[in-house]
């Protein structure tokens, strides 16, 4: 048994969050002894987890130059340090187990200016000196990492898996509407410059063939939605009226009802470490429509999703209209990913052995 520090201060936000979320009560559930930072952690009934409240920012100066002393000294208590992310706090001495999801703001132009990109690529390369272990989520990201990072360290590729409300789904076909959906960050290399003019032009070849009116659910902020392109203005400030509806923010079980009724998950990204949407909307029984983008042909290869080329918005239109005609139903597959799976090769990493 060890005892194992782990920084919880994403918990309960998306991405990172999403993913620490997902494997924490299976590192919980593993017998060792944790000693969680910051985060409000349901710890009821379980003797073997400490919370350690800690409001101090992640990636802020305080963080990174001067974390409190009484915080490291117990943290220093512990067998080892985890974090779900490639912030590590000053003062930390024992040996650090850190996550690196993606290079994206290094690979990707434009998503960041040079100052910003040069204090990550800092925080990314501090990361690795300072860790023991690096983890991250597939064969693409441990690839763009070495080349880009020059990583000499271990790099374990854990992948991800589906939020436990989707694992609890019961299963049963639900009636569909006529709605698309869109999961994800409202950024460049999330590919909606291909979406939105794609979705358009089928929504309207719909209509001439009297086949009803389709919408489009995005689910994030429209107050976020950055482009150097102005015609996309209108898309976005005329979305009502085109079949376009930005929900914000949903709850999950929101989130649930909205991705079973809709007939299509379409994901059009430009670039992901993983790209965890498409892997939703098949453990509810939706249809996935995704670019080819190496991530995504490694982590779907065997999974029934239909990939359309990227950025190519005519393939995207003739694909939906493909997909609009076919069954609902999916075919059975293999549940590959999971969160348990993922905690599993964590505590393996960590030299866990089972008693």
């Amino acid at each position: 048994m060890m005892k194992i520090a782990i920084d919880c201060r994403m918990s309960g936000k998306s991405g990172i969050g999403g993913f620490l979320d997902g494997i924490l009560p299976y590192l919980m559930d593993s017998g060792n002894e944790l000693l969680l930072i910051g985060g409000n952690i349901d710890v009821a009934g379980r003797k073997n987890v400490t919370c350690l409240p800690c409001d101090i920012g992640t990636f802020s100066i305080k963080e990174t130059f001067s974390f409190p002393k009484e915080l490291s000294k117990q943290i220093n208590q512990c067998d080892l340090y985890f974090t779900p992310y490639c912030n590590i706090p000053s003062g930390i001495k024992v040996p650090v187990y850190s996550t690196i999801h993606d290079i994206v703001f290094l690979d990707v132009k434009g998503l960041s200016g040079r100052v910003g990109t040069f204090a990550r690529k800092l925080f990314y390369k501090h990361a690795i000196k300072k860790s023991k272990m690096v983890f991250t989520v597939s064969e693409f990201s441990k690839s763009r990492i070495i080349e880009k990072l020059h990583c000499k360290k271990p790099l374990e590729v854990v992948y991800g898996g589906v939020p436990q409300y989707l694992l609890d789904f019961d299963g049963k076909q639900v009636d569909k509407d006529s709605s698309l959906i869109f999961i994800g960050n409202i950024k460049h290399h999330k590919g909606l410059q291909t979406l939105l003019p794609a979705f358009t032009k089928f929504r309207s070849k719909l209509a001439v063939q009297g086949k009803g009116d389709v919408k489009l659910v995005i689910v994030g902020s429209k107050d976020n939605f950055r482009t150097q392109d102005n015609s996309f203005d209108s898309y976005i400030q005329s979305g009502e009226s085109n079949g376009i509806e930005f929900t914000g923010y949903l709850s999950d079980q929101e989130l649930l009802h909205r991705l079973t009724k809709a007939r299509i998950l379409v994901q059009p990204s430009l670039y992901e470490g993983f790209g965890m949407p498409p892997l939703q909307a098949l453990y509810v029984g939706t249809r996935a429509l995704i670019s080819d983008i190496p991530v995504f042909k490694e982590i779907y290869k065997d999974l029934p999703v239909s990939f359309f080329h990227v950025c190519d918005e005519e393939d995207l239109q003739a694909q939906l209209e493909k997909m609009w005609d076919e069954p609902d139903e999916l075919p059975a597959f293999e549940r590959i990913y999971s969160f348990e799976r993922t905690a599993s090769i964590i505590l393996k990493a960590f030299d866990y052995k089972s008693e």
